[in-house]
């Protein structure tokens, strides 16, 4: 286990320009949703675990939030100190989902935003629920592309055509009852929201390679993917750009005692 989960968090560093750039946000209507739902205000306390270069940790403080972002990977982590370290109610610390170095019963909520997939699930709730403070609640959250879309539809089937490594790392589509068992019954909600994202051919290329199973720089593999994805735009685009469509979702609750 340990080997795999060192192999995790370096999975991503080759690639943080791209991750930085191209990789979506969340909606608006989310973030008030969460914020409601939870009761936070600007003495709240948060930890965003897995926190990367700091997407979400972003619009948590653009909320005037407090958060403390756990990050193991060095490369994502640096990235995500230097686009954060102006706002004052940040904090950055190395560690995992499974051992964060984080005080016990400290904060009112745990966010994963696109990151929990990669955990160990049981000793990651452990932690959760140690660093949680009493009737404090985890929120799982992942954009998940819209495959109702033609695009997506079309996008899904030249990836499993042409990236190698998309059927081996794809786990993020997790049933919604393994989720749900995870958390409290009666605390427990899941929610949806719409969100999208515009791009040139260019960023829709960097927003591909982005991904985790996107294959390496400088390869025969990758160029072979790059040429599918340049006609796969051409027959998408409008006008030059393309709508790249998501359903983002959010499984909110206490944790299962």
């Amino acid at each position: 286990m340990a080997d795999k989960l060192i192999k995790v968090t370096k999975r991503f560093s080759d690639r943080v320009d791209n991750y930085v750039r191209y990789r979506p946000g969340y909606p608006d209507d989310q973030l008030n949703y969460l914020i409601k739902k939870c009761g936070l205000d600007n003495q709240s306390s948060i930890a965003d675990i897995g926190s990367g270069t700091g997407i979400f940790t972003k619009c948590l403080l653009d909320k005037n939030l407090s958060v403390t972002a756990v990050e193991p990977n060095d490369e994502m982590r640096n990235a995500a100190d230097k686009l954060l370290s102006k706002y004052s109610t940040y904090n950055s610390i190395k560690g995992t989902a499974e051992s964060t170095g984080l005080s016990t019963a400290a904060f009112e909520l745990v966010t994963v935003a696109q990151a929990f997939h990669w955990f160990d699930w049981p000793k990651a709730i452990n932690e959760f629920k140690r660093v949680l403070k009493p009737k404090g609640q985890l929120a799982l959250i992942w954009n998940r592309r819209n495959l109702l879309d033609p695009f997506q539809q079309a996008y899904e089937k030249m990836l499993r055509e042409f990236a190698p490594e998309y059927n081996l790392v794809n786990h993020m589509n997790i049933e919604d009852e393994k989720l749900s068992a995870l958390f409290d019954a009666n605390t427990y909600q899941h929610k949806t929201f719409q969100y999208s994202q515009n791009f040139s051919c260019d960023a829709f290329l960097g927003r591909m390679q982005s991904s985790s199973y996107s294959p390496t720089q400088g390869t025969d593999e990758l160029a072979v993917l790059n040429q599918a994805a340049i006609q796969l735009f051409e027959e998408f685009a409008i006008e030059g750009m393309l709508s790249f469509e998501y359903i983002c979702h959010l499984y909110l609750g206490q944790p299962r005692a």
